[in-house]
């Protein structure tokens, strides 16, 4: 213990949105923690990258000397919320050879380098947590590591990340493009002025290689994971998805498959989707995140709510410092990375799915036969054909759209058959791909 009061010193590297919120909890729930963990928090220091004064907190709390923060004596748990990948891998494998306990939010470290922080967590007997790196406030990994630790999990998905799923939702709310709907989600504070990381699904893609090694106990990184942005998603497709009974999400879609010779692999992958109506993931909207896991024993549950900013991610925050506080008073450690399983890696082009391909043809005889023959040369089953003319600003015919919705069929077969409609003279234009999810028809 720190010190003779055993106190728990708690150093806090970042004081930002989320970093302020936690050091505002521990401060003002300061009697109700201690009762929680049979000793109270103190908070020895708050790493920030420029010393200001004006930061809200006693200013000699704070420093810039991270290194020196970490090693300090009085610190037994190491918080950290700064991001991004460096400094904080530094600062995290520091605390941890030093014995010091760490609490994490950091998504794209956790996907990059999980293995390497949580070897070193178990050579030095700490603990190692990282609840808030997933869907913020939302209790994701704790089950996944606890709950459901004697069942299989066979399935892992969700919407991970709110800022796509408030563009996707006001697309499909007001009909509004893409460009629209992501100049409101700026406005209103959910879109970063570069938007890359989230509409591109990099951060969804972390988030997903995180879950995906913790359900299927295999460490997987976001190299492994499949992915595609949503931002060449229409209003158009916006229109078909309503026809066909559908909205339209950002997924993160993490599945154990087995092949046709009986070899398990994990599947880890990103992109937006066609998501029946009926599903439990099509009602959540706005900037709200959901997951469903799908196990043999205990079957489908679902996890909803607040799936980012400062207040419900310091939530999260701070139920795994508890944990830790706990385990250092009590002496013991919470759950170690499960990696028994050893899975390999699925290539997409393995992964069976059902497509929504909408397409501009000529309108002619014909069409739509030719456009059925690829299809079928593939053995890409066709369940469903949607058939409309075009007409042009003057009013006159110029073409038609077809959207065809398959059965079943393996990525691979589909990228051919969809490269093979592209050079058809009668087809003019591929508006758009993307997966049906939420059925097995």
């Amino acid at each position: 213990m720190s010190d003779a009061k055993n106190e728990i010193g708690v150093a806090v590297l970042g004081l930002g949105n989320v970093g302020s919120q936690v050091v505002r909890i521990i401060e003002e729930s300061a009697s109700d923690l201690a009762a929680r963990i049979g000793a109270p928090l103190k908070v020895r220091g708050i790493g920030v990258r420029r010393v200001d004064t004006d930061r809200g907190v006693p200013a000699d709390l704070l420093t810039d000397n991270i290194e020196e923060l970490v090693s300090r004596d009085d610190v037994d748990i190491v918080v950290e919320v700064m991001g991004p990948v460096e400094p904080a891998r530094k600062a995290i494998l520091a605390a941890l050879e030093q014995g010091k306990s760490v609490v994490t939010a950091n998504k794209a470290l956790m996907a990059a380098s999980a293995g390497e922080l949580a070897a070193a967590a178990e050579s030095a007997h700490v603990d190692l947590y990282f609840e808030a790196a997933v869907a913020g406030a939302i209790p994701v990994i704790r089950p996944l590591t606890q709950s459901l630790a004697g069942d299989t999990v066979v399935r892992v998905a969700g919407i991970v990340n709110g800022t796509t799923n408030y563009i996707l939702s006001e697309m499909d709310s007001t009909g509004a493009d893409y460009a629209s709907a992501l100049a409101d989600a700026g406005a209103l504070g959910y879109a970063e002025a570069d938007p890359t990381a989230d509409v591109e699904g990099f951060d969804a893609a972390a988030k997903a290689a995180i879950l995906a090694s913790i359900a299927f106990h295999t460490r997987v990184t976001s190299d492994d994971v499949y992915r595609e942005g949503m931002t060449k998603v229409s209003a158009a497709d916006f229109a078909s998805a309503r026809a066909l009974g559908c909205t339209i999400k950002l997924l993160a879609i993490c599945e154990r498959i087995t092949d046709n010779e009986g070899q398990e692999r994990v599947s880890a992958r990103v992109y937006p989707a066609l998501v029946p109506l009926e599903h439990p993931l099509a009602s959540v909207n706005g900037a709200f995140n959901a997951v469903v896991v799908e196990a043999e024993a205990a079957g489908r549950l679902m996890f909803y709510g607040q799936g980012a900013g400062g207040a419900p991610t310091a939530s999260a925050v701070l139920g795994d410092l508890v944990m830790a506080a706990r385990n250092r008073v009590q002496g013991g450690r919470g759950p170690r990375e499960s990696k028994y399983a050893k899975l390999p890696i699925a290539p997409i082009g393995l992964i069976p799915t059902r497509y929504y391909v909408n397409m501009n043809v000529a309108d002619r005889p014909g069409v739509l036969s030719a456009v059925a023959a690829e299809f079928s040369k593939r053995e890409v089953s066709i369940a469903e054909v949607r058939q409309e003319g075009m007409v042009d600003e003057g009013g006159q015919r110029c073409g038609a759209r077809i959207v065809v919705v398959t059965h079943q069929a393996t990525d691979a077969a589909l990228s051919e058959t969809v490269a093979a409609l592209a050079d058809l003279d009668v087809v003019q234009d591929i508006n758009s791909v993307l997966r049906l999810e939420g059925t097995t028809e």
